[in-house]
């Protein structure tokens, strides 16, 4: 990043961001941005990720309550929730809180909340090809990644794979490396998508806006 991208007033830096990710979804249905957070805070969340104690982070699994299961065939990473206990992370949560407005604003989504977890991935772990929402299920809308690398080369691997709605193989996919900075979101129930392996500890945040789906005998999102 060049030192007039760091000195652009965070505010403005923003409003063009929320204005790019809603103009891709409504075009195309994903976006993906560089630097698509203010720099500081991107370096901070990467620098608390990084410096998390192993006892703060879980293996990861699939499913909720009691269809939660582990399975490293599937995937091989390990997350931690973001509460919003630490200043960073309520950072984080603003300024994602803010985009749901907008996108609220901009494109009707009725996105009702957004949770958001840390994620590491260690040398060689992977997370195979998978959709965050099931057609029809109407939990997760939004899917949303950041990456918290710095100096990441294209020979270190990690790349998120981004596939057309029931494309079978490589053609029309997407591939993002996972740099410092760098989001993509995208329609929850309409792209596959897969972590390949890396040579070296990936960190990123994984998250999901939401439309509230609760009622008398249910409150969601569970956890």
């Amino acid at each position: 990043m060049s030192i007039a991208e760091k000195l652009v007033p965070e505010q403005s830096y923003t409003n063009v961001t929320y204005r790019k990710i809603a103009d891709d979804l409504r075009q195309q249905g994903y976006s993906i941005n560089q630097h698509s957070i203010p720099f500081d805070l991107a370096q901070s969340l990467a620098l608390y990720a990084q410096q998390m104690s192993n006892k703060q982070f879980h293996k990861a699994g699939i499913g909720r309550e009691s269809n939660f299961t582990q399975n490293k065939a599937v995937r091989g990473d390990e997350i931690c929730w973001i509460s919003g206990e630490s200043f960073v992370g309520q950072q984080w949560l603003d300024w994602c809180g803010n985009l749901q407005r907008y996108l609220n604003q901009q494109l009707f989504l009725g996105l009702f909340s957004f949770e958001s977890h840390f994620a590491h991935y260690p040398p060689g772990a992977f997370y195979h090809k998978h959709l965050d929402a099931f057609k029809g299920e109407k939990n997760r809308v939004l899917s949303l990644v950041l990456y918290l690398n710095e100096d990441w080369l294209a020979s270190d691997g990690g790349e998120l794979v981004l596939y057309p709605e029931e494309s079978s193989d490589n053609t029309n996919a997407t591939s993002v490396l996972p740099m410092l900075g760098t989001s993509v979101i995208f329609l929850s129930e309409e792209f596959p998508h897969e972590v390949l392996p890396a040579t070296r500890d990936r960190f990123s945040i994984a998250g999901w806006f939401r439309i509230n789906t609760s009622h008398e005998n249910c409150v969601d999102p569970p956890r």
